[in-house]
């Protein structure tokens, strides 16, 4: 049977998983982590039930990505029945205004995505360095890039529009969203799982280190709250959130932050971890007793709660709230918190439930269903790759 590989690169790690080729539901075989590259590289291959078959530091010296996805391919290559790979699927947080579903990643397209690396620094160009390393040492394997960004472009002119001078609208300024990806698979187990809400005004909360909230009708992006950035919109692990553009130039003139030292004070050192300074994880906030860990908290729910009331008003109503991702699928104290928060809306658990993380976690006076259907990213991206390798 045919092998698909599923590539999300970071700035300093490689994720990659194997599946087994099928049409409707690839199944996962092999999982893997190459971390610390630029610093203490380490290989982790796990089988399909997370135990453990390989652990391998490496030399640091020129482990650079295209290192990293040479051993990738090097790792993987005893567990594949000696079958090829017959496709890979990658991450790419961002297709600009232009690639609106899965594409061949061409070495053309490589150049046109490279475009957007202004656009996500910290994310595009991890992303495109694993294909151009795969173009040079496989040229005639076929790679699919799948995008964060795709999904939302469903989203009508004004959920996407700043209200700042046309000529940078039309140059590209505008709301892309992110997470796309997961959203568009929540979006089709949700019409498995529950039909009656396929059709619905659903909002998805996508709670993790990265977090954002997706108002979907129809199964398709109206309005979601990153915007141009992954920075914007919730508050998170380590990232601001939606903050007055005031405050950065504040901090420009009062104490002299140039951009480099701006985007590492938004996205590495705010969210969690800045309000509590203690932590990103919510796992360690929830069990400290610092105020400030509670205060993080707080202020996270709060957010959401707010974004919620956003979202609904954006959709003319709300039939359901689903809860995935790290946080969203496993911290039942955040559920609870949130849906505390939206009891104006309707919105009521049962606690009993939501403990034990059931699919459907409303009680049944509830006047908005409220689900908790884990994401599976790497397993839309193995389709999608797949579909469009076979076509």
């Amino acid at each position: 049977m045919s092998k698909i590989a599923v590539v999300n690169a970071g700035s300093s790690s490689v994720k990659f998983a194997i599946f087994d080729a099928a049409d409707e539901a690839p199944t996962m075989r092999l999982r893997g982590l190459i971390e610390g590259i630029g610093a203490a590289p380490r290989v982790n291959l796990f089988g399909a039930g997370g135990e453990t078959l390989l652990r391998e530091d490496v030399a640091p010296e020129g482990f650079d990505h295209a290192a990293a996805t040479r051993t990738m391919m090097r790792v993987a290559a005893p567990w594949l029945d000696g079958k090829d790979i017959a496709v890979v699927g990658h991450r790419v947080v961002h297709g600009g205004g232009r690639f609106c579903a899965p594409v061949l990643a061409t070495a053309a397209v490589v150049d046109e995505l490279s475009q957007f690396v202004p656009l996500a620094p910290l994310h595009q160009p991890h992303n495109l360095a694993v294909i151009r390393a795969l173009l040079a040492e496989h040229p005639q394997l076929p790679q699919v890039a799948c995008f964060d960004t795709a999904f939302h472009a469903s989203q009508p002119p004004l959920a996407q529009a700043f209200a700042i001078p046309r000529q940078y609208s039309q140059a590209g300024v505008r709301r892309y969203g992110f997470h796309g990806i997961s959203y568009q698979y929540v979006a089709r187990r949700l019409g498995a799982v529950a039909p009656g809400l396929a059709q619905a005004r659903v909002i998805v909360a996508h709670l993790g280190n990265g977090a954002s909230l997706c108002a979907m009708k129809e199964g398709k992006s109206v309005a979601t709250t990153m915007g141009f950035s992954t920075v914007d919109g919730l508050m998170m692990g380590t990232r601001c959130g939606a903050i007055d553009a005031g405050v950065l130039l504040h901090l420009m003139d009062r104490y002299g932050l140039d951009a480099r030292r701006l985007e590492d004070l938004i996205y590495r050192e705010s969210g969690l971890l800045g309000i509590s300074g203690i932590s990103s994880d919510m796992r360690t906030l929830r069990a400290s007793s610092a105020p400030q860990a509670k205060e993080a908290i707080a202020l996270f729910v709060y957010r959401i709660q707010r974004e919620i009331g956003s979202l609904a008003a954006a959709l003319g109503g709300l039939d359901a709230i689903v809860f995935t991702a790290g946080i969203g699928e496993n911290d039942a104290a955040t559920r609870a918190e949130v849906a505390e928060g939206c009891a104006w809306l309707g919105v009521a658990l049962d606690d009993a439930a939501n403990r034990e993380a059931r699919t459907t976690v409303s009680s049944p006076q509830s006047q908005v269903a409220v689900l908790v259907i884990p994401t599976n990213e790497e397993l839309e991206i193995a389709q999608s790759a797949w579909r469009l390798a076979a076509r």
